[in-house]
């Protein structure tokens, strides 16, 4: 399969990231089911950070809160999406970059545990294949 990056703009990065979500759902959802079940994801959640090139991170919940706390309680409503998580049907993850947070959240098709089942890799290796998959569709301007 072959991706060609969307174009570079501001919020552009968040066009290709809605893209390669829409288009690894399978995965994101065995992933974070993987990191559910070795209880990384008890007090915070995955995340991807951007910057220098996209790679997964755990971002603890004291973590957000504090985040939070810095903007004003503008995350508000993610903290309460983040308590009421449910990981064996939907997945949650955020996604940092230098000027905004974004949140992915969805249900896939299957069930994530089914979605891990099906995966024929561990995880590691499902999370470097995704952050492979990651770098070569989203972009982020020079200027961020």
């Amino acid at each position: 399969m072959n991706i060609t990056p969307t174009p570079v703009d501001q919020n552009g990065w968040q066009k290709q990231l809605d893209h390669f979500v829409e288009n690894h759902h399978p995965q994101l959802a065995a992933l974070a089911w993987g990191v559910h079940l070795e209880g990384e994801s008890e007090q915070g959640t995955l995340g991807i950070d951007l910057k220098p090139t996209p790679h997964f991170v755990f971002c603890p919940k004291s973590a957000i809160e504090l985040l939070n706390q810095n903007a004003d309680n503008k995350l508000q409503e993610i903290l309460g999406i983040i308590d009421g998580y449910k990981p064996e049907i939907e997945v949650l993850m955020i996604c940092i970059s230098p000027n905004r947070i974004k949140l992915i959240y969805f249900q896939p098709e299957l069930a994530p545990p089914d979605c891990y089942a099906r995966i024929a890799t561990d995880k590691r290796s499902l999370m470097s294949e995704l952050e492979k998959a990651m770098s070569e569709l989203i972009q982020l301007p020079e200027n961020m």
